[in-house]
């Protein structure tokens, strides 16, 4: 008997297709995944699947009494999802969900010798003291990789992988989202900038940190609108993704 389908694995089927038209997927490689309420089961994209043909049946759900046989199974799980998503969601409880992805600029931002974004505008202010730097790359992100990305992560809800790219979380879907697509806003609009070779207007520490807090704390939840928005859009141009 086929399960019910869940508005988090709708919600996380939607990322996937929204990321596709983004341009910030990359071959059938990448990976998010999402909690389930009051587990540690998650659910993530099965192996194989173009982010912009992911349909909610696809996602997995990865228990604590199938995780080591999947381990096993690479045409079914990404052995690096089943190792960076699981080490994360074990060691960082406030990374329900959890996206990685090697976007453009985002990955271009990793190649830097110094990856920090500046704040120069409010979206490179909204990651303002909020993004851990991972710069021990050592491979693909198996079994021991994954243990030392996840305690890099520590509290924070951002991380940029040196040399490979960008991971953000959430307590939602929504929230994880919203940080990975303004996270590549920003650095794309941080590397444009330096790509003038002028000198960067950065702000003081002191607007830095306001706006990224008012922007923690704004009343209206973009994050939400935003997936509901994007949810809507694929109601009526990509119905499948729900199925």
């Amino acid at each position: 008997m086929q399960m019910e389908i869940s508005e988090l694995q709708k919600d996380l089927a939607a990322t996937f297709r929204w990321t596709a038209r983004l341009n910030m997927h990359e071959g059938v490689a990448n990976h998010f995944s999402a909690c389930i309420p009051g587990t540690s089961d998650f659910y993530c994209n099965k192996a194989g699947i173009h982010f912009s043909r992911m349909k909610a049946s696809d996602l997995i759900l990865v228990t604590k009494e199938n995780k080591d046989e999947l381990k096993n199974k690479p045409d079914v799980v990404d052995p690096t999802a089943l190792y960076i998503h699981g080490a994360i969601h074990e060691k960082a409880p406030h990374a329900r969900c959890i996206f990685h992805v090697h976007s453009k600029y985002a990955t271009a931002l990793s190649t830097l010798k110094d990856p920090v974004l500046k704040p120069i505008d409010q979206n490179t202010m909204m990651f303002y003291n909020r993004v851990s730097t991972y710069n021990e790359f050592g491979g693909l992100g198996l079994e021991d990789e994954s243990i030392k990305m996840a305690n890099s992560l520590g509290n924070k809800q951002h991380m940029l992988l040196a040399n490979h790219g960008i991971l953000t979380t959430g307590e939602t879907v929504a929230e994880g989202f919203n940080s990975l697509y303004y996270f590549e806003r920003a650095a794309q609009t941080y590397l444009t900038a330096l790509s003038t070779n002028q000198e960067l207007n950065v702000v003081s520490h002191e607007v830095a940190e306001k706006t990224a807090e008012e922007h923690a704390n704004f009343p209206t939840d973009f994050a939400n609108l935003f997936l509901s928005q994007i949810r809507l859009i694929l109601d009526k141009e990509e119905p499948d993704y729900k199925n």
